[in-house]
């Protein structure tokens, strides 16, 4: 299945629930209800209310209506700067439980070693019970190598320790996992401040890039989590997940919108390839096919 084919079924239920809020009759203007429609129809799919409103007002004044409501959303995409080329590239993933963090790290894994990166992946979610395990089982099928200690170890030690590992080794790829925070949990975001912090006494100017992983079903939850998490470890990315079971694939557009964070993946079912790599256009056309039929304003 092609990128478009996988992503376009990924967010299915999204532009279900999107477009059945569209009018499908043919008229020479759309009435004040049927804008309320569209608008509401961006709101069900959590674009945001603000973003909603300013997107149907300037679709309003437009003689193509959904060419400028298209262009609208996309606008509000943060564009994504290159990576780093740092070797080892070090990348930090963080999140709260549930998310898909574990698997997300080992699909990374995959798609690096599959480009023939030499990758190596820190454990330091030394907390919950089993963490380690399944990580290092997703690790193990990705064919990259892992870091670990016992279960209660110091998570800065297991990143400083790894990052050391991954320079002596010449690793291309370190990625740090990281326990799965809540964000209103102090004391936890005060450890993974400290993680993030020893990071760079281990390699000057590490973290290279932080990305925080979030669930695309929690909605509104979500725009909090990465506020809070972005004050801490300062986020350069996202990777949203599980858009694959959730109306709300438009929380991206809001995401990206508020914080001025590119999406850098969108997970979209649970094989390694479904792991994607972002694409504003292939998004937005899945959200909202240019067949739509909307009538002229």
């Amino acid at each position: 299945m092609s990128f478009f084919n996988r992503l376009s079924q990924g967010l299915s239920k999204s532009r279900e629930r999107f477009t059945s809020f569209f009018p499908t009759q043919t008229t020479e203007k759309l009435t004040a209800a049927q804008w309320q429609d569209v608008e509401d129809g961006l709101i069900m799919a959590d674009c945001g209310a603000q973003l909603a409103m300013d997107w149907v007002e300037a679709a309003k004044k437009s003689k193509q209506p959904i060419s400028t409501l298209r262009a609208s959303m996309k606008a509000a995409l943060h564009n994504s700067s290159p990576l780093s080329q740092n070797k080892p590239f070090i990348l930090l993933i963080a999140g709260v439980n549930g998310t898909g963090k574990t698997t997300t790290i080992g699909k990374l894994a995959h798609m690096y070693v599959a480009q023939g990166k030499k990758v190596l992946v820190g454990a330091a979610d030394t907390f919950r019970a089993a963490a380690v395990e399944q990580l290092e089982v997703w690790v193990e099928r990705a064919g990259a190598d892992i870091v670990k200690q016992a279960e209660g170890a110091d998570p800065a030690s297991v990143a400083f320790d790894t990052i050391s590992r991954g320079i002596a080794k010449n690793y291309d790829i370190i990625i740090i996992d990281t326990a799965g925070r809540v964000q209103t949990d102090t004391s936890l975001m005060n450890e993974l401040a400290k993680v993030y912090r020893v990071m760079g006494k281990a390699l000057p100017d590490a973290p290279h890039e932080v990305w925080h992983v979030v669930d695309g079903g929690t909605g509104q939850n979500a725009m909090v989590q990465v506020e809070k998490f972005r004050e801490i470890i300062h986020t350069t990315g996202l990777i949203v997940t599980k858009l694959d079971g959730t109306g709300k694939g438009g929380i991206l557009l809001q995401l990206s919108a508020k914080f001025q964070l590119p999406v850098r993946y969108v997970g979209v079912g649970e094989s390694l390839e479904d792991l994607m790599p972002f694409d504003a256009d292939a998004y937005i056309n899945s959200l909202l096919p240019e067949t739509t039929t909307t009538p002229s304003a």
